[in-house]
This record gives C-alpha cells, sequence and structure tokens, in this order.
C-alpha cells in the first residue's frame, strides 16, 4: 500500500530555540563559558533520529496501514478507515512513544446525546475518559428561546460560548441577583450551589451552542439539581405551606424535570428584579470575546483567570491559537491538571508521563483532551488552518513551565501570571550544566531563549 509521510518533525532539542525571541540587551542566551563541555563517558545510547513526522491526515486519500519506516504492517483484517485517519498516532506510534498512558482523547460526537424538545446536551466525564479526574465537560445547544431550567450544582461551573449569545441569571446566598447576556467568544462562571439558569436568545436566529466545564471528573449532568425535579417530589400541602399560599397554586406544576424546554426569546438587556439585598459583587460573566490576545511568534494567547474574572475562582482558562506548522512549545503544569477542548484545525499532542512513558494523540474541532498536572506536552498544528483550542485548568490561576522559560508576574501585565517553563528552564540553568545532560554545543545553546515563546513559529 502507498503510504504518504509528511516530512514535518519537531526535535525535543531545536523546536522551542530556533524561533524564540532574542535574549534582551546585556542578558546573554547562556553563560560566560564559550567551549564545549566535555562529553561524558556513554552511559546509555543516544537519542534516534527515526523520522516520526506526521504520516497523514483525516482528509488524506489514502488508506491508512500501520507502518512507521521498517516497523508494523498493512491491515489485512477488517478496518475502520475513518477512525484510523483521525487517529495516525494511534495507528502507527512515533518511535518515541513507549509504556502506558492512558487515553487521553474523548470526540464528543462519540458521547450519547441527551435530546429535549428545544435542544440536546451530550457530556464528557471520566466514565468514557477515565484519566480525566478533576474536571468533566458537556456540550449544549439550545434553540432560541429555548432555557435550560432553573437549577444547581455541587461544582462550580466553567462556560465558553461557541456560537449564538444567551442570557444567564443567578441568585447568591447572601440574596443578591445578577443577569447578564453572553455572545460567542465569552465566558460566565457559577460557584457550587448558585442557582442559575440559561436561555438562548434570538440575536442569530439560531440560539445558541456552549462547552461547560465543571470541577469534577465524576461529575454528570444527570445529577443537577432541578427545580421542576424537586417541587414534583415535594407534597403539595408543605409547597402551600411554604409559600404561604393554597394547595390549588400548584396545580399545573410539571410532574416531572423539564431540564430543557422552549419558550419565548427574552429581551435584549432585560433587567433583573430589584433585590433588596442588591446584585452580585462580581459578575458571573466575562467578555472574552473582546479581550485583546498577546501575539506571539506562532500564533496567540488569551489568559483568564481570577486575577481578572473575579467571581472564577476554581477554574482558569487560556485560549489560545497556533498557526500552520507552530506548536505551542514543550511544557508542564506544575499542579493543574489540563482540560482541553479543540475549537478548530488539527493537532497532533504526545504526553510525558515520567518513566520512560510517552503517548501520541490526534485532535481536530470537537475533541476533548486531557493532560495531568506536571506532564510534559506539546501542541503542534499539523493542519494548513489556524489551530484554536482552549487550556482549562482546576485552579483559579494559569500556571505552567516551559522547556524554556518562566514568567515573571509583569510579563503579561495585569494578568500576572505565571505560563509556561520549557526552554526557558535551560536558558536560566548553568549551560555547563545543560550541556552535561544533553551533549549539545554553546551554538545550539545560545539560541535557548530566557522568555517564554509560549508557541513558537514553523521551523
Amino acid at each position: 500500500m502507498a503510504r504518504l509521510l509528511i516530512p514535518i518533525v519537531f526535535s525535543l532539542l531545536f523546536a522551542t530555540s530556533a524561533l524564540s525571541a532574542p535574549a534582551a540587551s546585556g542578558s546573554p542566551g547562556v553563560g560566560s563559558s564559550t567551549a564545549d563541555a566535555a562529553a561524558p563517558s556513554e552511559t546509555v545510547p543516544l537519542a534516534s533520529d527515526d523520522p516520526n513526522g506526521i504520516l497523514f491526515l483525516p482528509d488524506t486519500n489514502i488508506t491508512p496501514e500501520a507502518i512507521r519506516g521498517s516497523l508494523g504492517a498493512n491491515v489485512i483484517g477488517p478496518q475502520n478507515i475513518p477512525i484510523d485517519l483521525e487517529n495516525a498516532d494511534l495507528l502507527a506510534p512515533p518511535t518515541t512513544d513507549a509504556g502506558n498512558i492512558m487515553n487521553a482523547k474523548w470526540p464528543f460526537g462519540l458521547s450519547h446525546n441527551r435530546l429535549q424538545t428545544g435542544g440536546w446536551a451530550r457530556q464528557q466525564n471520566q466514565d468514557v475518559m477515565p484519566i480525566a479526574t478533576s474536571m468533566a465537560g458537556v456540550n449544549m445547544r439550545l434553540e432560541a428561546g429555548a432555557i435550560r431550567e432553573l437549577h444547581w450544582h455541587k461544582t462550580d461551573e466553567w462556560a465558553y460560548m461557541l456560537k449564538g449569545s444567551a442570557q444567564i441569571t443567578a441568585v447568591n446566598a447572601d440574596g443578591q441577583n445578577f443577569i447578564g447576556d453572553v455572545r460567542q467568544g465569552d465566558l460566565w462562571y457559577f460557584p457550587a450551589g448558585v442557582p442559575h439558569s440559561i436561555q438562548a436568545t434570538n440575536d442569530t436566529g439560531d440560539g445558541t451552542e456552549f462547552l461547560l466545564v465543571f470541577d469534577d471528573g465524576a461529575f454528570s449532568e444527570d445529577s443537577t439539581f432541578l427545580l421542576t425535579d424537586w417541587l414534583a417530589h415535594v407534597p403539595k400541602e408543605a409547597l402551600a405551606k411554604n409559600f404561604q399560599t393554597s394547595i390549588s397554586a400548584f396545580d399545573h406544576i410539571p410532574a416531572q424535570q423539564l431540564y430543557i424546554f422552549p419558550s419565548t426569546p427574552p429581551p435584549d438587556n432585560q433587567a433583573a428584579p430589584a433585590s433588596p439585598q442588591g446584585t452580585v459583587p462580581d459578575s458571573f460573566t466575562f467578555p472574552l470575546s473582546q479581550m485583546k490576545a498577546t501575539p506571539l511568534s506562532g500564533g496567540t494567547v488569551k489568559i483568564v483567570d481570577s486575577t481578572i474574572f473575579k467571581a472564577a475562582t476554581a477554574i482558569s482558562a487560556a485560549e489560545v491559537t497556533v498557526e500552520p506548522g507552530a506548536m505551542r512549545e514543550l511544557h508542564w503544569h506544575p499542579t493543574q491538571d489540563e482540560w482541553s477542548f479543540f475549537i478548530g484545525g488539527q493537532a497532533r499532542v504526545t504526553l510525558f508521563g515520567s518513566s520512560g512513558n510517552a503517548r501520541t494523540f490526534d485532535y481536530e474541532a470537537g475533541d476533548v483532551g486531557f493532560v495531568p498536572a506536571s506532564f510534559g506536552h506539546f501542541v503542534e498544528n499539523t493542519g494548513n488552518t489556524t489551530l484554536h483550542f482552549l487550556e482549562i485548568f482546576n485552579s483559579g490561576r494559569v500556571q505552567d513551565i516551559s522547556l524554556s522559560q518562566v514568567f515573571s508576574d509583569s510579563d503579561l501585565g495585569s494578568l500576572a501570571v505565571a505560563y509556561d517553563i520549557s526552554s526557558q528552564w535551560l536558558a536560566l540553568t548553568p549551560p555547563d550544566l545543560v550541556k552535561a545532560h544533553l551533549q549539545i554545543s554553546d551554538e545550539t545553546l545560545s539560541k535557548f531563549n530566557k522568555t517564554k515563546p509560549i508557541v513558537v513559529g514553523p521551523h
């Protein structure tokens, strides 16, 4: 069988250094040493130079085979060609993959969908992706006017508007209320236990579709606390006594939960009912779509956490774009798990789990990924269009370590975050120590950056 090899090969040593910004004036990339460190006695074999590029993409017009270089063999039994085309690095893994790392990919397209009059909802949790123990996600669609009924959760809820717009309402434990509009690319956040609702507006005629993320991998959208579900299971005598009215006042309450149901679209800029306690002190919405992205050599990044989105105390995020041929640099997150969602484009991600364990996954729009805390990884754009994805963390702050550098709190101004340590790590380590590990030259080491590139351009 014909095999297509696209020679896009990234090296651990050179991918992040080649397009890093030059060191600041007066701050050379390495120390004063100019001679290469003496090569130590070889104690282990040198890393292989075997090609591990991208073999094929989902739209490649071939029959995919389980062959990489001289390894593997063609498939002669039954084959699901579309699935194999979407997962080249599972069918024919890079030779750098090794050991056992759990599955870290889940397409929402494989989730069971809950269909309702007015919309639908499908979820990912640790039942379908066991590695994702700390966060879970829901993809929900509401037609114009449709309502995700008044409810609350045991977990915090973070949301990203994928399409359309919605109006949300909430009341906190102090009796302070909130109403707000959220448009494409914007966020909302509800702390655990805060009752809220979501209603699609008719701004575009299509209603809305959005992503929900919860800070518990065991979360189930089918186990939320719903207003109608609760009242259907309270004796009407108790309802009448509680609200100081007659039993007949509740003759028409639903006998079971509504969950999602159709209604009339809300008016624009609707005001919340006046509350004697006032409104919530920190907005439950954040206009991420209006936030200026930080330009990088190979893409952009927006970071939103509790320093600027005050209500979001337990979940934070980065919205990242990576241009064709570029990559989100080698990095890890010291203490936070990363739940990722791919909005557009195609990506390749290798997870390094220590002790010789590494595994590579391929992602496209609609896929969920997961990276446990401290796992080294990168995100490479393998397609011909801009890669657009979200990195979401089970923490009020975004932090990571780049195989290049660590941001100071001033590097992103008011964001005040530490975002990435990778080549920066090596550039800020005594050069002879680095050369003793990697047997690289001063010239190579001088290209390592003392500031984080985050997303590096094509090489």
